[in-house]
C-alpha cells in the first residue's frame, strides 16, 4: 500500500456539505493500488456501554465507490446524511495485495482483531451549518451563455459612433480600431439570440472608457457614450428579460483607467491628492514612462495591471475604494436589475474585498451570479463566500488539447479532466462557466485550422459537461480570428456570408442541452470506454433512472461501439430515432448521443 499517496482533508473539496442534509466525502489513493475503501462513520456523541461497562462508539460501515482516475491517483466517493448534522469518520483501505489499514486524522493505524480504534483517531466534521453551504443561483444550471464584445456586435445607432469609426467589417480589427458596435445593436438582435436558444448574455465592459475594449474604465456609473446611455441599457435589460434572457456585466475592479479623475488627480497633486491611498504608489511623481519592463528589469513607481501604465491598480484594502466599488456593484443591480457580475483579473484582488463584494451583491439580489476571471486552480475563491464560479479555462484547454490540436490522447484527456473536477465540490462543478474561446483567446475555428468537424465535436463535448456553457459571439455562424485583436472581429450579419450549417448545428445543440438540462447539470459522470488507439471516448451521465450516453470518435475511421443496454431501451437523442441494435456506429470526427427511454 502506497500510504504517501493517500490524501483526505475535512472541510475542503474532500469533505463538504452538498445541501443542508447531505455530506460528500472523497479520499485519494495511488492509481490501482487500493481494491476497496470502507467508510466508517457515526455521530461523535453516540456511545453505549458494553459488557465491560465501558463506553463504545456506535458507528456504521459502507463501501465507497471509485468515481475518477488520473494517471497517478484514484478518487473514492460516498454520500451520507448525518442524522444530527454531525459527523465523525474514518477509512479502512485494503490494498490490491490484501494489506489493510485504518486512515484517520492521526494518519494510519493497524487493523487488528479485538482492537478498537479510538474515536480520537477519526476525522471530524463538527456541524453541518446551512449558512456555510456553497450556494449558487439555480437558474445558472439551465443557462446557455452568449458572450458579446459590444463594440463588434452591431452598429445599431450610427449617430453615436466615434468620429474615427470604420465601415462595419471593412478590415481585420487593429488594437485601436472602432467599428461602432453599441447597445442598440444588441437590442436589435435579441430575437436572433432567442431563436438560437440563448438565455444568458455576458457583456464585456460597457462603462465609459477611451478604448474599444473598455477595460480602462473612466466612470463606472456611466455607460460609454459610444455604446448608448442608461435608458438604452435599461431597455436592453428589460427586453432581454421579456425573452427569458439574463444579463451579466463585466466589472473591472482590479484597476482603473489612467484618464479617470481619481488617477489624474494623483498625477497632478501627487502626495497632496486625496486619492493617493486609492492606489499602490511606490514613489512620486507617477509618470507613465517609469512603469514597465525594461531589458528584463522591472521599474515601477506604481502597481498596474501587468505592465500597462494606462491601468493603475486599485488598492482594494482601502475603505474608500471598497465603498466606491461596492456601491457600483449594487447600483447596477438595484437600478437596472442585472443578473450577474463577471469580475476581471479577479485573482489579483484581495480575498477580504471579494467576501465583502459577495455579501453586498447578494444582499441586493439573492440570485445574482458571480464569476471570477481566474485561469488556474481557483478552489480558494470557491468556498461559498466569494465567487459562484470562475471562467473554466482548465476545461477549455483540455478540450482543445484533445479535440482541436491533437496534443493528448484519450486517456490523458480523461486524466486531466478528472483531476480538474476532483479539485472542486460538486456544487461548484454544477455551475461552472464553461467556454471554448473568448475575447482573450484565439477563436475556436482558427485554433482548429478551419476544421468545422473538430469544432462541432468540441462544442458537443463542452455541452455534455456539468456547468453553464458559453458561446463566443459569431461561433455559431463560423466566425474565425486569431489572438487579440483578431478574435474581436465584427459580427457577420449578411446571411449569405454566414455558415448556415454551423448555425443550425449550434441551435440543435442548445436545444439538446435544454431538453436534458437536469441530467447534464446534476448527473454523475461515468467513463465507459477510453481507447487511445481508436481515439474513442464513451461516457454516461446518470441521474436516478435516467441516463445519457455520449460516444465521441476523434479517430480517422468510423467505429462500431457496443451498447451496454442492461435491459434499458435507448433513443438516439440527436435525431430522435429508436435504437434497436446492440451497437452504434460512430462516424469519424463525429459523435452520437443516446438517451434512455
Amino acid at each position: 500500500m502506497e500510504k504517501s499517496a493517500v490524501y483526505h482533508q475535512p472541510c475542503s473539496a474532500y469533505a463538504y456539505p452538498y445541501d443542508k442534509d447531505t455530506m460528500h466525502i472523497k479520499i485519494r489513493t495511488k492509481k490501482d493500488d487500493i481494491q476497496s475503501v470502507s467508510f466508517i462513520y457515526g455521530d461523535p456523541f453516540n456511545f453505549v456501554k458494553n459488557e465491560e461497562n465501558k463506553y463504545k462508539w456506535i458507528s456504521q460501515r459502507k463501501y465507497m465507490i471509485k468515481v475518477a482516475q488520473t494517471n497517478l491517483h484514484d478518487y473514492w466517493f460516498i454520500e451520507t446524511k448525518p442524522a444530527f448534522r454531525r459527523l465523525q469518520y474514518g477509512f479502512v483501505l485494503i490494498s490490491s495485495e490484501g494489506e489493510s489499514a485504518f486512515y484517520g486524522e492521526r494518519g494510519f493505524s493497524k487493523l487488528e482483531k479485538k482492537t478498537l480504534i479510538s474515536p480520537d483517531y477519526f476525522f471530524k466534521f463538527p456541524f453541518l451549518h446551512e449558512v456555510d453551504l456553497f450556494k449558487a443561483p439555480e437558474w445558472v444550471k439551465s443557462t446557455v451563455w452568449y458572450q458579446i464584445f459590444p463594440e463588434r456586435f452591431d452598429n445599431g445607432n450610427p449617430s453615436i459612433s466615434p468620429k474615427n469609426v470604420l465601415p462595419w467589417g471593412s478590415k481585420n480589427p487593429g488594437t485601436e480600431d472602432f467599428f461602432g458596435g453599441d447597445l442598440q445593436g444588441i437590442i436589435n438582435h435579441l430575437d436572433y439570440l432567442k431563436d438560437l436558444g440563448v438565455n444568458g448574455i455576458y457583456l464585456n465592459p460597457i462603462f465609459e472608457a477611451p478604448t474599444n475594449h473598455k477595460y480602462d474604465t473612466l466612470n463606472y456609473y456611466s455607460i460609454d457614450p459610444h455604446f448608448g446611455d442608461k435608458e438604452t441599457f435599461r431597455k436592453l435589460v428589460q427586453e432581454s428579460h421579456k425573452r427569458g434572457i439574463r444579463i451579466m456585466l463585466d466589472a473591472v475592479f482590479n484597476h482603473i483607467g489612467s484618464q479617470s479623475k481619481q488617477w489624474q488627480d494623483v498625477v497632478k497633486n501627487e502626495e497632496k491628492s486625496p486619492y493617493k491611498e486609492w492606489f499602490h504608489i511606490h514613489s512620486f511623481p507617477v509618470t507613465e514612462g517609469t512603469n514597465g519592463n525594461i531589458e528584463g528589469k522591472t521599474t515601477l513607481s506604481f502597481d498596474t495591471f501587468a505592465f500597462t501604465p494606462k491601468m493603475p491598480k486599485l488598492n482594494t484594502a482601502n475603505q474608500e475604494v471598497q465603498n466606491y466599488l461596492l456601491d457600483i456593484a449594487t447600483y447596477w443591480i438595484r437600478e437596472f436589475d442585472i443578473d450577474g457580475w463577471r469580475l476581471d483579473v479577479a485573482n489579483e484582488v484581495d480575498h477580504a474585498f471579494w467576501k465583502k463584494f459577495h455579501h453586498a451583491v447578494l444582499k441586493e439580489k439573492n440570485d445574482v451570479y458571480i464569476v471570477g476571471e481566474i485561469w488556474h486552480d481557483a478552489w480558494n475563491w470557491l468556498q461559498g463566500d466569494e465567487f459562484h464560479s470562475v471562467m473554466n479555462y482548465p476545461l477549455t484547454q483540455a478540450i482543445i488539447d484533445f479535440f482541436i490540436e491533437d496534443k493528448i490522447n484519450a486517456m490523458e484527456l480523461v486524466s486531466n479532466l478528472n483531476q480538474h473536477f476532483m479539485k472542486y465540490m460538486q456544487n461548484v462543478n454544477e455551475v461552472t462557466f464553461n467556454l471554448l474561446d473568448s475575447h482573450d483567446t484565439a477563436r475556436i475555428l482558427t485554433r482548429a485550422k478551419g476544421n468545422k468537424k473538430k469544432v462541432k465535436q468540441a462544442l458537443a463535448f463542452l455541452f455534455a459537461q456539468s456547468g453553464s456553457p458559453c458561446i463566443y459571439y459569431g461561433t455559431e455562424i463560423g466566425l474565425d480570428g486569431d489572438n487579440d485583436p483578431l478574435c474581436r472581429k465584427c459580427m457577420i450579419w449578411d446571411k449569405k456570408k454566414q455558415d448556415e450549417d454551423m448555425f443550425l448545428f449550434t441551435k440543435k445543440l442548445i436545444a439538446l442541452r435544454k431538453k436534458y438540462q437536469q441530467i447534464l447539470s446534476n448527473g454523475r459522470l461515468k467513463w465507459i470506454l477510453v481507447d487511445n488507439q481508436t481515439r474513442i471516448l464513451t461516457f454516461s451521465r446518470n441521474l436516478g433512472q435516467q441516463s445519457l450516453v455520449f460516444y465521441f470518435n476523434q479517430g480517422e475511421f468510423d467505429e462500431e461501439v457496443p451498447i451496454n443496454k442492461n435491459g434499458i431501451s435507448y433513443v438516439n437523442a440527436w435525431n430522435e430515432t429508436s435504437v434497436k441494435s446492440s451497437s452504434v456506429t460512430v462516424p469519424a470526427k463525429q459523435f452520437v448521443v443516446l438517451a434512455s427511454k
